[in-house]
């Protein structure tokens, strides 16, 4: 039977906050029989299991079967209209491209993800009435944390967080997926060891046909990476390059949420994504106009995640190079380190496009503005260490000479004054 454990139940347990709005009740969507039979055969599974109970809640959403990519059906729960109402939850999540530097220069790296551990995470009272979902067999209640609630995510990362504590110099999560990484296999043991007693102390279970034990290099959040280079997964490029031409907004926005996953892999992303981006304005229809400008930007942002872009992995052993650029539409910037070879290679790509308001201002503000932007970005690589930084020249030089009283030009020539760089 699935129960919270002790140790965990003092480390997270979940409330829905929902203010004053009133019980919301949506009807079961029609299923087919096949379903009907699939959604029978999870509820009595989860009641033998503890995890529902039936209720008598004023509360019901519907429920939705969800393909896993392994064949596997996942029970799901339509929760937006009651995810609408939910205060958010602030917790900060981990930002990924963080983590993969981590593990980037190990020489052994080993990946656990964690199944049900949702299911490890208890409901308060309150919760389990609003969690309430309704089916063709009755009404019923979660007592432990289901998937898709507003956030769900945010208070099992608390969770993992705590669980990890004091082993963050080999050990980082993102939600259900561990990574533990070192320099050497005695160290790898040790650390795995210590990894698995917390995760047995906590009640949590690993799926142990998705681990990757001391590897050298490993596929981790969406990146195949590992022996300082990071590289998008090929199953996404592949899903990217087979992509077809998007017909309404939706689609587009689809492409651009699977594509700019891998920003950081594209040089001037924002500015090559420019008309496409433009399509999913809110003043936009919903039948897009699929112009030339359209398909070139399609393609070439195709094409560059299917040439097998590589990041570097940074060696803060080493300087950086920053290069800044500006066109009509954004800015964009690369951090590069060189290498063995004597070349420098990227570590980061990084753009922004440009507001209607900020692609009026003169050529020399947007090179300036782009020097601003990529240093802000790219603060936690490069504030306390001396680097080059590699741009229009003059652009400097005329920020010193025009800055008079504008107090745009002021700010941009304070926070520059926080780096210790030439040019």
């Amino acid at each position: 039977m699935f129960s919270a454990t002790p140790g965990l139940t003092e480390r997270a347990y979940h409330s829905i906050e929902t203010g004053n709005a009133h019980p919301i009740k949506v009807q079961p969507y029609w299923v087919s029989p096949q379903a009907k039979t699939a959604i029978e055969r999870e509820i009595q599974d989860m009641l033998q299991m503890g995890v529902i109970c039936p209720t008598g809640s004023a509360w019901a959403s519907p429920v939705v079967l969800v393909p896993k990519p392994d064949g596997e059906i996942r029970f799901c729960v339509d929760y937006h209209k009651l995810n609408a109402v939910t205060r958010p939850d602030n917790y900060s999540m981990p930002h990924t491209d963080e983590l993969l530097e981590k593990l980037g220069w190990a020489q052994f790296i080993s990946t656990l993800e964690l199944t049900k551990g949702y299911w490890q995470v208890p409901l308060d009272e309150s919760a389990k009435e609003r969690s309430a979902f309704t089916t063709h067999v009755g009404l019923y209640e979660f007592n432990l944390l289901p998937f898709r609630l507003q956030n769900a995510p945010t208070t099992f990362q608390r969770l993992v967080d705590g669980l990890l504590v004091g082993l963050g110099e080999y050990a980082v999560t993102y939600l259900d997926d561990v990574a533990i990484f070192s320099d050497s296999w005695a160290e790898h043991l040790e650390y795995l060891q210590k990894v698995f007693e917390c995760i047995r102390e906590a009640g949590l279970i690993v799926k142990a046909k998705k681990c990757q034990i001391g590897q050298n290099r490993v596929t981790y959040l969406g990146h195949q990476m590992g022996q300082g280079t990071i590289n998008p997964l090929q199953a996404k490029v592949d899903a990217i390059q087979k992509w077809p031409v998007p017909k309404s907004k939706k689609q587009v926005q689809s492409f651009l949420g699977l594509a700019g996953y891998y920003r950081q892999f594209v040089q001037q992303y924002s500015q090559i994504a420019a008309p496409l981006t433009d399509l999913t304005k809110k003043k936009q229809p919903n039948a897009i106009q699929w112009t030339e400008g359209c398909q070139k930007a399609f393609n070439q942002l195709k094409m560059t995640l299917m040439s097998d872009p590589v990041l570097r992995v940074p060696d803060f052993d080493k300087p950086f190079l920053v290069m800044t650029d500006a066109s009509e539409c954004g800015v964009g910037a690369a951090l590069m380190q060189e290498g063995l070879d004597q070349e420098f290679h990227p570590v980061v790509f990084l753009s922004k496009k440009l507001s209607e308001r900020e692609s009026n201002w003169s050529v020399s503000e947007k090179e300036c503005y782009a020097m601003v932007y990529a240093l802000e970005k790219l603060h936690p690589y490069v504030w306390g260490w001396h680097f080059h930084l590699q741009t229009d020249h003059a652009a400097l030089q005329w920020l010193n000479t025009a800055m008079g009283n504008n107090k745009k030009l002021i700010r941009w020539s304070l926070a520059l004054q926080d780096f210790d760089f030439d040019i």
